[in-house]
């Protein structure tokens, strides 16, 4: 690094401790840094790291987790090939972001790629000015051009990210470090802050050959490791079966606020099982997965007594999680014929008793879910009053009378007598739809076809827990199975929409915005790989959206989003399941743990680190 660069990297690190009301003395615009769509990020005005970190943490060991199914690809953002560990759509391991969403509060973003950046009075655009550090894995800057590439690429290519940047109207370079998204619209306050969520790629690398002179195609899966700029790069991998990765010694993120005191380990080792029940097997013998977040509430209660945990070289511990609870449910697909009327899906969800599988297979630990922003001020409740009730009442012919009428509640059953009723019910709204019994099928009054529904899954071992409501659908006389396929299957299956039923979780932010378009809105319903996996074309709910993602301010946005919680939950799109406010963990006793750890995710494992003298106990006992 020469004296001029040097001296430009000093003036660079004052320039992002400077508040963010502030203009910089070169530039008169409004630079921000650390920002927040929920008031001001607590981290305002500047930090070194994240308050619940070790900014000390050595480095050093072998962090081993385990994977479900197999793996197909190194491209992530495409909906071809099923992505290795440690890749997800937002980059993962291997490339950073513009911005680094934040993990101890919600709805931030700290320098990352970027450093700071700005926007007019009215949010038409947004301008970002890169960190003159950033670099990929072969020593070469990150560029503009590389920023505009792949907003540009994933917009074309990516179905996360194509409603996610839809409003990114042009993208313009400005100079050697800044770059302009100008947007189709104004006063859209979350789109300048959203721009940071772009994973950057390696223009360069994506338009160059491969080791045989073949020209890389992003439209394609690929097995050959790709360019990155974060922590980790792929070190070796056998497909489908394991991948290693290897942390970047000379890193260029490292000692920014948030990747100092984490992404501690020197490797990161993925070995791929054919089943859940196989994960089980491997974590209880240790060496395979050193970290188990665990979801099955019997085996909290009752399975970890194996010989390792009763030593004490096995710990378990509960993590209190504040970010609000994903709508976990079984999804009628409204793609397929019979889930299309409401009136269906209403009777489907009557059909299920949570309190006896609360308590014959859960151990009481569960609540039920009530809403799709759960656990958060977004979250609909009694009648719609206020605000909520002004915008609901603006659709009110197009609603079900009942919205107004009643808060959305889910059936209780207390004994055998509210079982009879509630399935009495469900029998009920099924006639009002046009289902009739023919001795113990029930059939299509019309068409004389049978009532079918197959749930889709990758776990066998689920098959216990989703037997209680099945069994009640076919007291109804419906034809109710599940179907295990392998985990590529699944991932592929739900992509392309092929199912009747499935359970999935959508976990959602406590600041909404573009992203829900790619959950609930027609223009999604039919665009393989998006979330909207129930097939809602609703038109109420596409102007609900779009009334949210422009919302002038966050009363606005609270009522908005609890009227869409509201119609999406009395159109009964899914079956709601239960969820638990805590992160159940087990772990080898291996890791140094800061704590506390930061409540709003539960954990945060690249906070953590290995201590060598137990890493090496553990490793002399196997």
């Amino acid at each position: 690094m020469n004296r001029f660069t040097s001296l430009m990297a000093v003036l660079l690190a004052m320039v992002l401790v400077v508040p963010l009301s502030q203009p910089t003395q070169a530039d008169d615009r409004v630079w921000r840094t650390s920002t927040s769509l929920i008031g001001k990020s607590k981290y305002d005005g500047g930090f070194s790291h994240y308050e619940h970190v070790n900014p000390d943490a050595p480095k050093g060991g072998t962090f081993n987790s385990a994977a479900n199914g197999t793996f197909d690809s190194f491209n992530p953002f495409i909906v071809k090939g099923t992505p290795a560990a440690g890749l997800n759509y937002q980059g993962g391991l291997l490339w950073d972001l513009m911005m680094a969403k934040a993990i101890d509060e919600p709805a931030a973003s700290h320098p990352l790629i970027a450093e700071a950046f700005t926007y007019p009075d009215d949010y038409s655009s947004a301008t970002y000015r890169l960190n003159p550090k950033a670099r990929w894995h072969d020593g070469k800057p990150i560029t503009p051009q590389d920023v505009k590439f792949s907003m540009e690429t994933l917009k074309e290519h990516s179905p996360q990210y194509n409603r996610y940047f839809g409003d990114v109207k042009e993208v313009r370079i400005d100079n050697e470090r800044e770059i302009t998204f100008i947007f189709n619209q104004k006063n859209n306050r979350e789109l300048p802050l959203i721009i940071g969520d772009l994973p950057v790629l390696p223009k360069h690398w994506w338009e160059g050959t491969d080791a045989n002179g073949n020209k890389r195609d992003f439209t394609k899966s690929t097995l050959e490791p790709p360019l990155g700029s974060g922590p980790y790069k792929i070190a070796k991998f056998s497909p489908g079966s394991s991948i290693e990765w290897e942390r970047v010694k000379d890193y260029w993120a490292a000692e920014t606020p948030t990747r100092k005191g984490r992404y501690n380990f020197d490797r990161r080792k993925y070995t791929y099982f054919k089943d859940p029940n196989a994960l089980w097997e491997a974590f209880k013998k240790g060496g395979f997965e050193d970290l188990r977040t665990e979801n099955r509430a019997e085996f909290w209660a009752r399975r970890y007594n194996f010989p390792a945990f009763e030593e004490g070289l096995v710990k378990k511990e509960e993590f209190v999680e504040t970010s609000g609870h994903p709508m976990q449910g079984f999804v009628m697909n409204t793609r397929r014929e019979q889930f299309k009327d409401r009136k269906v899906r209403k009777a489907l969800t009557w059909a299920m008793n949570f309190e006896q599988m609360n308590k014959n297979l859960f151990f009481n630990q569960y609540t039920r879910t009530k809403s799709y922003f759960g656990g958060t001020e977004l979250q609909s409740t009694g009648l719609p009053e206020g605000r909520e009730l002004e915008i609901l009442q603006a659709f009110k012919q197009d609603l079900p009378e009942d919205i107004f009428k009643q808060p959305f509640e889910l059936p209780v059953y207390e004994d055998r007598r509210d079982s009879r009723k509630h399935l009495r019910t469900a029998f009920d709204l099924l006639k009002e739809a046009g289902w009739e019994r023919k001795g113990k099928t029930l059939v299509n009054s019309k068409t004389g076809k049978p009532f079918k529904l197959e749930l889709l899954g990758f776990n066998p071992a689920s098959e216990k827990i989703n037997a209680p409501w099945l069994k009640s659908l076919e007291l109804l006389g419906i034809d109710a199975t599940f179907r295990v396929v392998d985990t590529s299957q699944f991932i592929q299956r739900v992509n392309n929409f092929d199912y009747d039923v499935i359970s999935v979780p959508t976990q959602q932010s406590q600041s909404p915005g573009n992203e829900q378009r790619e959950y609930w809105t027609s223009g999604a319903a039919d665009q393989p790989g998006s979330r909207n996996y129930m097939g809602a074309k609703n038109p109420v709910i596409d102007k609900l959206v779009e009334q949210l993602i422009y919302a002038k301010d966050r009363a606005e946005l609270v009522a908005t989003t609890k009227a869409l919680d509201r119609v999406l939950l009395h159109n009964y799109y899914t079956v709601p399941q239960w969820y638990l406010s805590k992160t159940r963990t087990a772990y080898w006793d291996k890791f140094g743990i800061p704590k506390p750890q930061p409540s709003y995710v539960g954990i945060d494992p690249e906070s953590w680190w290995i201590i060598p003298e137990k890493e090496a106990a553990l490793e002399a006992k196997r």
